[in-house]
């Protein structure tokens, strides 16, 4: 009922967040009432209740254009992959410039595994924007559980891993190699995943990089890992999983609901929230608008939050909280085929190995991703290394000034340290952007001006013939 409450709640709510919405620009500079006592502040009253009121939806990434060599380079987003519970988005990189072209050919490929933990996959927008600018860069964006169907079926841990496969399999077929970054959450995942292709034999990507995730959440636990360590299983099953409710695509789903989520992470750290808000306030009424508008992106992402399936859920807090399944040897994952294969780091040898830590995170604690290395012992001590962010908490290994001048340089360098070239195969048709551009005819502005030309020279030709028979 929990769920549907809340819903009915946000139905309540909406008209009342609209009329707060219109207030604030009625009472807005120029407006009918901006020129009226407390006008100023009367706005900014009713824009935080608004922004406080409002429901997010996900965000978009917006990466229009990236800098490559000083040059402009467009971007455009496709999905490559498209499955029930996650898209494997590209963003495509286009340009006229010849010698920018050679660079953007010949740059390694990266899939950035995001994590499936309440918020986004556009929270890594920065670590996309930054990390376009030398490679070429795919990433999950898993979808909201209470939009999935319930026809499309179940999704557990074991799933998560064999969609990790398959996308590492798609760009080693498209380029013939690839690197892989995961995020927080996915650290675990992506170290089973690759395991498991290490004991078949498969091929393995170039590097994987795992930043601030739970790889032994023993090590220096944090408030997040007591909460899911010391609770109960059946606590968890029994007190924050929930049915999708009628008037969504996965009515019926168990899921572990955003709403839920979002109120663990405000009560995290809420006077720090509370603070920041009032500050917002104080910022409307000053004219802050610099200060103002980075407020608002920043919620606008931090409130926007998606449902988890509760098979996912569940499975992660048993094997990676509770049990230590990865890290005691003991973790069987289920393949597509219904098999039982045993997760087994030891037998990755070709991969490269780059973990990194924020010296402040209070998610991931300290010697938690680092533990991957002691799990990963088939990998050359020269093909490893674990670097410690100082200064930096959890969202400052992967986004702002930390993660653009300290993490991002180690992570590119450790890359192209370990690149080999890409053996493409196929048609050029079949080639991604940046290989099948050919210099003046890469946009699609470009291609507007040729067409509009050929036009003219039809034409053009068309008067120009019944002269010549005249004559």
């Amino acid at each position: 009922m929990l769920y549907q409450l809340y819903e009915a709640q946000r139905s309540l709510m909406e008209p009342f967040s609209d009329f707060a919405q219109a207030a604030s620009k009625l009472f807005g500079q120029g407006a009918v009432w901006g020129q009226a006592p407390m006008a100023q502040r009367m706005a900014a009253g009713y824009d935080l209740l608004y922004r406080l009121g409002k429901d997010y939806e996900k965000p978009e990434f917006n990466i229009k254009s990236v800098k490559v060599e000083g040059e402009d380079v467009v971007i455009q987003e496709a999905v490559e992959l498209d499955k029930p519970f996650c898209e494997l988005r590209r963003f495509k990189r286009f340009t006229d410039e010849p010698h920018i072209l050679k660079t953007l050919k010949s740059q390694p490929v990266v899939l950035i595994v995001a994590p499936l933990s309440g918020h986004y996959a556009t929270l890594l927008r920065d670590t996309v924007r930054t990390m376009l600018q030398d490679h070429k860069v795919y990433i999950t964006d898993w979808k909201n559980a209470r939009l999935v169907p319930m026809s499309e079926g179940e999704f557990h841990l074991d799933d998560y891993i064999n969609y990790v496969q398959d996308f590492i399999r798609q760009l080693q077929a498209e380029y013939g190699n690839c690197h892989v970054v995961s995020v927080c959450q996915p650290t675990v995942p992506v170290l089973a995943a690759v395991s498991l292709m290490a004991s078949r034999g498969e091929q393995l990507p170039l590097t994987m990089t795992m930043m601030g995730g739970p790889i032994d959440a023993r090590k220096s636990p944090t408030a997040v890992n007591n909460l899911a360590m010391n609770k109960s299983f059946e606590w968890f099953e029994n007190n924050v999983i929930y049915r999708v409710p009628q008037g969504f695509a996965g009515e019926g789903r168990r899921v572990y609901p955003g709403f839920l989520q979002h109120t663990g992470f405000v009560a995290m750290n809420p006077d720090r929230h509370a603070t920041s808000h009032y500050d917002y306030f104080k910022d409307l009424i000053k004219g802050d608008d610099a200060s103002a508008e980075a407020h608002r992106k920043f919620y606008d992402e931090y409130n926007a939050v998606l449902d988890m399936d509760a098979d996912y859920y569940l499975d992660t807090i048993r094997v990676v909280f509770q049990d230590f399944e990865l890290v005691n040897g003991t973790w069987d994952v289920k393949n597509p085929k219904g098999q039982i294969e045993r997760v087994r780091p030891q037998d990755i040898h070709s991969t490269a190995l780059l973990t990194v830590e924020g010296e402040l995170d209070d998610i991931s604690g300290s010697g938690q991703t680092e533990a991957a290395h002691s799990l990963c012992t088939g990998i050359d001590n020269a093909q490893r290394e674990h670097y410690e962010v100082k200064g930096a908490g959890h969202y400052g290994i992967f986004s702002g000034r930390r993660w653009r001048d300290l993490v991002y340089p180690k992570m590119q360098k450790f890359i192209a340290a370990h690149d080999q070239p890409q053996r493409r195969s196929g048609t050029p048709d079949s080639l991604p952007a940046e290989d099948r551009i050919k210099p003046g005819r890469s946009t699609p502005a470009v291609a507007a001006r040729k067409n509009v030309a050929a036009k003219k020279a039809v034409a053009v030709a068309a008067v120009k013939k019944p002269a010549a028979r005249r004559k």
